[in-house]
């Protein structure tokens, strides 16, 4: 889906949040790709992490050192993923950490790894223990536009946000990047996300706004089903704003900053969407009156993962039939499909168990032809609802990954 790349939010510095990015030529094109991030004493931060099980060598690093202490720097590399590579990966991915905690004066358990790229190739030793102390060399709390580019592997834009508000009167800064284009399905969703602030909370209250907005943002987006390797995001609150400490998720301060960290990471996940390899459309897979969020997200995802339906949303078919059928593979116990009611837009296409008197292929064909399109599902079995993000596939989609090595 064409962007403008031209085009960058203001990004708000966060005191005490530094940033450096060189061109270590771990990628082939020779562009940024290797970014260090310096931590304020003080700080505190969470992390979620991809479920699957054959993670990367950097994930199982990270989270062993986030177990034993707060980290006071961040490593990351595009272009090589580091996963699939065994005990050697690990061997690596501890070496590239100590580099930078010698660089910073810091023990090695304080840096938190993390890499995208390509599986089963061994890190570029050498351009690691060269490129991060140019990479550090170059720290400031301005250098979010370098950072959000020397994380971008099949990216077209960079993903970038910023939000100011008020907190008791008090301003709090909200800055974030994320990364991420194809590879792209929950748990997390190849993404990368770093969002800081500079607001005052507990290490309990800011694990669980990641995790919340995690779970409707990054896990709510899907662009071909795959589960990354090594999916990642970190939240990390510098304690810097002039603010009493947000300690009770049931403050009103917390619900206030929670909803726009919240903002922010689902507007990060609706650009990896945006920017899916190939893509030409956005398309939101809107589910209402199911019994529960599991049953919302069976049916989203099995219109959203089908590859007939993603296809014809390529070609601006109204094939409605696809759909229809997607839904019904769903797995819903005791479904009734004469209850069910689909839409494209506000257009009805499917009611009474098959097509809507009132569908016209003209209707729907003008849907199909949008570059933004909302699919609503309405079950009528409950009151839960929830929404998925997702892309066509395109010719583009399978030429990009065809030759994503070459």
């Amino acid at each position: 889906m064409t962007q403008n790349t031209s085009i960058r939010p203001e990004m708000h510095p966060v005191s005490g949040f530094y940033l450096g990015a060189t061109a270590a030529k771990i990628k082939k094109n020779g562009k940024t790709d290797l970014v260090v991030a310096e931590l304020a004493e003080g700080s505190i931060t969470a992390a979620t992490f991809t479920l699957n099980a054959f993670c990367a060598a950097p994930v199982t690093l990270a989270k062993q050192h986030l177990a034993t202490t707060q980290p006071r720097a961040l490593l990351i590399n595009a272009g090589n993923a580091n996963a699939g590579t065994g005990k050697q990966g690990m061997q690596d991915a501890i070496q590239t950490c100590a580099w930078l905690a010698e660089e910073m004066g810091l023990n090695v358990e304080q840096v938190l790894p993390f890499s995208t790229g390509v599986i089963g190739q061994n890190l570029p030793m050498e351009k690691f223990q060269l490129g991060i102390p140019q990479a550090c060399s170059n720290l400031s709390v301005t250098a979010w536009n370098e950072a959000s580019d020397g994380i971008m592997t099949t990216d077209l834009v960079p993903k970038q946000v910023s939000r100011q508000f008020a907190v008791g009167g008090n301003t709090v800064t909200i800055t974030g990047i994320s990364k991420g284009s194809g590879m792209i399905h929950p748990n997390m969703a190849t993404m990368l996300g770093f969002v800081a602030t500079d607001a005052k909370i507990t290490q309990a209250c800011l694990q669980k706004c990641l995790s919340d907005a995690t779970n409707v943002s990054f896990n709510r987006i899907t662009v071909d089903g795959d589960t990354s390797t090594n999916d990642a995001c970190t939240l990390t609150a510098t304690q810097q704003a002039d603010m009493p400490v947000i300690d009770s998720v049931d403050s009103a301060e917390y619900q206030q900053f929670a909803t726009v960290v919240t903002e922010v990471m689902v507007e990060l996940a609706q650009m990896i969407v945006r920017d899916g390899e190939g893509a030409t459309k956005f398309v939101s897979v809107v589910v209402e009156g199911a019994l529960d969020t599991d049953e919302c997200l069976k049916v989203a995802h099995a219109v959203a993962l089908s590859p007939l339906v993603k296809t014809a949303l390529f070609a601006s078919d109204a094939n409605w039939g696809r759909i229809l059928a997607a839904v019904g593979r769903s797995g819903l116990p005791d479904f009734d499909i004469d209850k069910i009611e689909i839409f494209l837009d506000d257009v009805c296409i499917v009611n009474n168990g098959g097509r809507a008197d009132s569908y016209t292929e003209e209707a729907g064909s003008a849907v199909m032809a949008q570059s933004d399109i909302t699919i609503l599902i309405k079950l009528h079995r409950g009151e839960v609802s929830d929404t998925v993000w997702t892309t066509d596939f395109s010719y583009d989609y399978v030429k990009i990954n065809a030759e994503y090595r070459s």
